[in-house]
């Protein structure tokens, strides 16, 4: 009931994505961590449209139109295929609605493609009980119509001529557009029927499609478009319009929401330990360690390296292997030994390791625990008891030394793609992998992965992009193509704190699958703070294009020098990378993500050299969008690992950064306690 209420109270999708009637955006914004996939078709429009709400004022959207009735470019190159336009939209919040005022809200459309549909907006909304209105000013694609003067003008004569044509290589933020040129009112009504599934729209829209791109134009008997919207769930809506006064419209919508989605129930992991029936009475000596290693492993999902006793404390040191969220394995781990030991240990710690380096030492008071577990106290209360520290050398007794895990492997199907080439829309593969690493410490191991391929469409893919730059990345082609059993990874590493709050990684070998070196990473990052900085330097050779043990001639020093911070608003992070790129280019990488609660992350970057747009070519500078979701939110069986979903425009040699199977960063996650306090309720799971 409660998903069906939220699905009728959230915006509905517009044709183009976005919260919005059918061509026109509104005022309002969906939850935030809400993602939609919209696909709609109207002729000769065929729009796919992606949309996230990272933020309760921040809307982005990007999208792919076909064009069905434009070539892609000469059939020789792209057959049959249509022209596809690649574009993102960005909508900001000013304020929201209040008992007088509207919500009101600014975007831009196609902000940083081709311009083919560029379009600046304010819009306002203000609702009448079922009934949404929205009215608008609209300048470029959207305000063709050019019925009313720029209201602008008075700043500026230049505000009243638009420039003309498209942006040419793609990417660029053409800023002498903003906002200039004659411009349209739009608006219209959403009404919510008493039927809750169905929704009505009515919109007058200020495009009048006289100057379509590619003079492609089209027939508007009427600028009002009406239809309405079925929803079929909280997770799919069904549209249907006519626009135009002469073409139907037929989409559909699938959205959820990332940030509140708890995931399904963990039917395939191991039942929490059951407490004893009797109070245990035996002394830390007496405990056979090595079955309760083997039980922390299989229940508490820690693969144990050393347990130890500090007067009343036991203390487990291990890495986290099953559980995504810290707060479930130090749980489990508390019951564990709760049904071992007497009533002279007061204290159970867990000290969590990364690649054999300790990160962050969490303590259970032992009573405090078992009084949550019986109801006696609630979770604040039990809050104030667990601490969260930097592990420090201590005087101890050692327990049980664990007889450390030499080899890991495992074998997964894989699926890549890329969208929007000229060859065609969408070119795939499908392969298996087997991943491999071999520990001689836990600090030093090799690891390698295998891949074969099992079907893909590859053969279309004929197309070189042109570059001014060293071909670090456009040789796509070539690596794809040129081996059925490639090696993506072959290489050594090792790792070391080096002091308190400062680590230490070497690697060298196949580091990637386009490149092979030698390099290293130091990260200073105190525990618990909100920042942390690093650097790392990198020695590295073009790989042969069979992904083998052959290099080519090119090669390239590369680093950076990066900052992170945490905002201290809603656990946005920014980083700023400078230094030098693979193609021997300088410059800086701008990279902002926001981390929902349940642990999934949306984020954006950017990353602008000295190298030109025209040098760059088509997209004029790397950028790129990305989604993290925890596998805990997806499977039946808890993971430790999460999906990612990275959306490249384009791939291009300018701004290219070595892709590092490994990075400080992310290995000392688990020093910002963030994560653990947000999921601290799943400590009696």
């Amino acid at each position: 009931m409660a998903c069906s209420v939220h699905a009728q109270n959230a915006p509905t999708q517009s044709d183009w994505g976005g919260a919005g009637l059918w061509q026109t955006p509104t005022a309002r914004m969906a939850d935030e961590g809400e993602v939609a996939f919209t696909a709609d078709r109207t002729s000769p429009y065929t729009r796919y449209n992606f949309t996230l709400q990272p933020l309760p004022w921040l809307e982005g959207v990007f999208r792919y139109v076909d064009i069905s009735n434009i070539p892609y470019g000469p059939e020789s190159l792209s057959g049959t295929q249509s022209l596809k336009d690649k574009s993102i939209d960005a909508k900001v919040r000013l304020w929201q609605e209040s008992r007088y005022l509207p919500a009101f809200a600014v975007g831009i459309r196609d902000l940083g493609g081709t311009g083919l549909f560029s379009s600046e907006y304010f819009v306002a909304n203000k609702r009448f009980g079922p009934v949404d209105a929205s009215l608008g000013l609209a300048w470029g694609y959207m305000g063709a119509r050019g019925d009313i003067g720029n209201p602008f003008d008075i700043i500026s004569d230049k505000f009243s001529v638009r420039p003309t044509g498209t942006l040419g290589s793609g990417g660029e933020i053409s800023g002498n557009r903003y906002f200039r040129g004659p411009t349209a009112l739009f608006g219209g009504i959403s009404y919510q029927t008493p039927w809750q599934p169905l929704i009505l729209k009515l919109e007058y829209e200020g495009n009048n499609y006289k100057h379509e791109p590619h003079d492609d134009n089209q027939q508007q008997r009427t600028p009002v478009n009406v239809g309405a919207v079925y929803r079929l769930n909280r997770n799919i809506d069904v549209s249907l319009a006519f626009e135009r006064g002469t073409t139907a419209m037929f989409g559909f919508t699938l959205h959820t929401n990332l940030a509140q989605d708890t995931g399904p129930a963990k039917l395939l992991d191991p039942p929490p330990p059951v407490r004893a029936q009797t109070p245990p009475t035996q002394s830390p000596e007496q405990v056979d360690w090595a079955t309760v290693s083997k039980d922390l492993r299989s229940n508490a999902g820690i693969e144990v390296s050393k347990i130890t006793r500090r007067d009343s404390e036991i203390v487990v040191t291990g890495e986290q292997k099953r559980y995504f969220y810290p707060a479930k394995g130090v749980g489990r781990t508390a019951r564990v030994l709760d049904n071992q030991l007497g009533p002279d240990i007061d204290w159970f710690t867990v000290v969590d390791t990364q690649a054999g380096m300790p990160m962050v030492a969490t303590s259970v008071h032992r009573q405090r625990f078992d009084d949550l577990l019986d109801y006696n106290i609630d979770l604040q209360s039990f809050r104030r008891s667990v601490e969260q520290d930097t592990p420090l050398p201590q005087h101890e007794e050692v327990l049980y030394q664990a007889t450390p895990k030499k080899f890991d492997g495992g074998l997964a199907l894989n699926y890549s793609q890329s969208l929007g080439g000229p060859n065609a829309f969408i070119l795939y593969q499908v392969s298996a992998d087997y991943d491999a690493d071999y520990h001689f410490t836990p600090n030093l191991w090799w690891s390698g992965d295998v891949s074969a391929n099992l079907l893909n469409n590859y053969d279309k893919f004929t197309y070189d992009a042109p570059s001014e730059l060293p071909r670090v990345r456009t040789y796509i082609r070539e690596y794809l193509t040129s081996s059925t059993i490639t090696m993506p990874v072959f290489q050594l590493t090792t790792t070391q704190r080096l002091d308190t709050d400062l680590y230490g990684m070497a690697y060298a070998g196949m580091l990637e699958s386009m490149f092979g070196g030698a390099g290293g990473e130091v990260l200073y990052r105190p525990m618990g703070e909100r920042w942390a900085i690093g650097a790392d330097v990198n020695w590295v050779k073009q790989r042969g294009f069979d992904q083998g043990f052959t290099f080519r001639d090119y090669h390239v020093v590369t680093g950076q020098v990066t900052g992170y911070f945490d905002l201290g608003y809603k656990d946005v992070t920014l980083k700023l990378s400078a230094g030098r790129y693979l193609a021997g280019d300088w410059g800086t990488t701008i990279d902002i993500s926001r981390k929902f609660s349940n642990g999934v992350q949306i984020g954006a970057y950017a990353t602008f050299t000295n190298v030109s747009a025209a040098q760059f070519g088509e997209g004029s500078f790397d950028k790129g969008i990305y989604v993290s979701i925890p596998f805990d939110l997806i499977l039946p069986g808890s993971h430790v690992r999460s999906a990612n979903i990275l959306w490249e425009p384009l791939l291009r040699d300018g701004g290219a950064r070595l892709d590092k199977r490994y990075n400080l960063y992310d290995l000392t996650s688990d020093r910002d306690s963030d994560l653990f306090q947000d999921n601290l309720k799943m400590i009696t799971e």
